[in-house]
């Protein structure tokens, strides 16, 4: 039994005149596993953009454990408000429902996760299910790292040798990640900043160089900026 999931979620969409917000998904592909009273539950994810490379990697997974009882998903994409889950022969809501609601309740987005299940001989119950299910989205999660992606911007600036050492200095307040420094006639830096720090920075900037570096925006991303 399958379903899908037309909840709206306020940091998917970024509507007219509103500023785009951080999200979390993960890193990499990863799995996990354990067992619980004689079956194998092992909880698989990936980061995924599109619907189509949610189904490619649960057709995966499904081809890679086809001698399984169950291979239950859910995916979560920002992209098209979707999010969609599958109870693949369990119980109606102790398996794809429970998996959704954990990456639901992380604010996870842009991921696929694939909890399969090898039959061990001892039912679970409804209980007993979503409590499994539940634990295996979530291992597999921990598994493939959260990482909150934010709004950022890619700034260019040429600078005078006399003033570079002053504009280095106040950029780790910022929490920015210096690109590239091309060191010609002047030092030409490219920088990653969070969208939330670029006008304190700008204001700081024109007032430290008196208005002789300006900044240009080259390009706008989702990045991961620790702080």
């Amino acid at each position: 039994m399958g379903g899908a999931v037309s909840r709206r979620l306020s940091c998917f969409t970024q509507g007219k005149g509103e500023r785009a917000v951080e999200y979390v998904t993960v890193e990499r592909e990863a799995a996990d596993e354990f067992i619980e009273k004689k079956s194998r539950f092992i909880g698989s994810c990936r980061p995924v953009q599109t619907e189509e490379e949610a189904l490619d990697f649960i057709a995966k997974l499904k081809s890679q454990y086809w001698d399984a009882s169950h291979n239950v998903y859910a995916y979560i994409l920002r992209e098209g408000n979707i999010a969609r889950f599958s109870d693949d022969g369990e119980p109606q809501g102790t398996a794809g429902r429970p998996m959704l609601d954990v990456l639901l309740g992380e604010d996870i987005h842009n991921m696929a996760v694939v909890v399969t299940r090898y039959f061990g001989g001892t039912l679970l119950g409804a209980g007993g299910l979503v409590r499994a299910y539940t634990e295996g989205a979530a291992i597999a999660v921990r598994a493939a790292r959260p990482r909150v992606m934010s709004p950022c911007t890619v700034l260019q600036m040429d600078i005078d040798y006399g003033q570079y050492g002053k504009i280095t200095y106040i950029l780790p307040k910022y929490h920015t990640v210096t690109l590239e420094s091309d060191f010609g006639a002047a030092v030409r830096m490219q920088i990653l900043i969070k969208d939330k720090y670029i006008e304190a920075f700008r204001k700081e900037l024109t007032e430290l160089t008196s208005a002789t570096v300006v900044p240009y925006e080259l390009e706008h991303r989702f990045d991961e900026i620790p702080e």
